[in-house]
């Protein structure tokens, strides 16, 4: 793994964010202290973040991995919804040539953070901020990405050739918050890859829905799905 750049607060937001990444022992003091306390004072004083970074940025060199089986990353469009510290959009950027990366993103860290299914998507747990940071700060060219504050920006209207939503859009919240936007930005040529437990329910919304992976070991037992062709009604 390269050498990565990552401040004691993105890794405490790592950690928020992709909880497997916690150890067996972490994992036994988040569930005696809460997550409050972990995460204000037990991920701010006890964890290596150079430890963190390295282990997170290998799983996100791991999910690309995944995904080229399936996509071709050169010189593409790429929404990304829900992306946490934007690991994946980093590796990506490391790895192919010439993509731009518009990210979509909360601003905030929930005073309890609750896992699972959130109707309304009030749930968060980033800060903007830091994940500028962290990618100007590891390489990627501050051309090369547009961040938007999901509460408070006017979101990008373009055509994009991706959108990817790894455990975020159908797995925290209902796709359909964002049914309504993703009409008016989807073409011929977009895919959208994201994780659900309901991969039938979108054959209705899209003419091909395909199943690239069928995860067991998360909270909801999630499929991945890769769907293009969003139908007009």
């Amino acid at each position: 793994m390269r050498s990565i750049f990552i401040s004691r607060e993105m890794a405490q937001l790592i950690l928020l964010q992709r909880n497997e990444l916690l150890t067996p022992f972490l994992k036994k003091i988040r569930k005696v202290l809460g997550r409050y306390l972990f995460t204000n004072f037990i991920s701010k004083y006890f964890i290596s973040k150079n430890q963190v970074g390295i282990e997170y940025m290998n799983l996100m060199e791991y999910e690309l991995r995944s995904l080229s089986k399936y996509l071709s990353f050169n010189d593409k469009n790429i929404l990304s919804i829900g992306s946490g510290l934007s690991g994946l959009e980093l590796s990506i950027y490391k790895n192919y040539k010439n993509n731009f990366f518009s990210i979509i993103e909360k601003n905030y860290v929930s005073q309890k953070v609750v896992y699972g299914w959130d109707k309304n998507n009030n749930e968060a747990y980033n800060r903007i901020s830091l994940v500028e940071k962290f990618l100007i700060q590891n390489g990627m060219d501050e051309n090369k990405f547009k961040i938007y504050n999901y509460d408070s920006d006017n979101l990008p209207e373009k055509s994009f050739d991706y959108i990817i939503s790894l455990y975020s859009l159908d797995y925290h919240y209902d796709f359909n918050l964002y049914y309504e936007y993703l009409k008016k930005n989807f073409s011929n040529k977009t895919k959208i890859i994201f994780d659900t437990i309901r991969p039938d329910y979108f054959k209705k919304i899209f003419t091909n829905v395909d199943i690239i992976n069928i995860e067991e070991n998360t909270v909801h037992k999630s499929k991945r799905i890769i769907c293009s062709g969003l139908k007009s009604n």
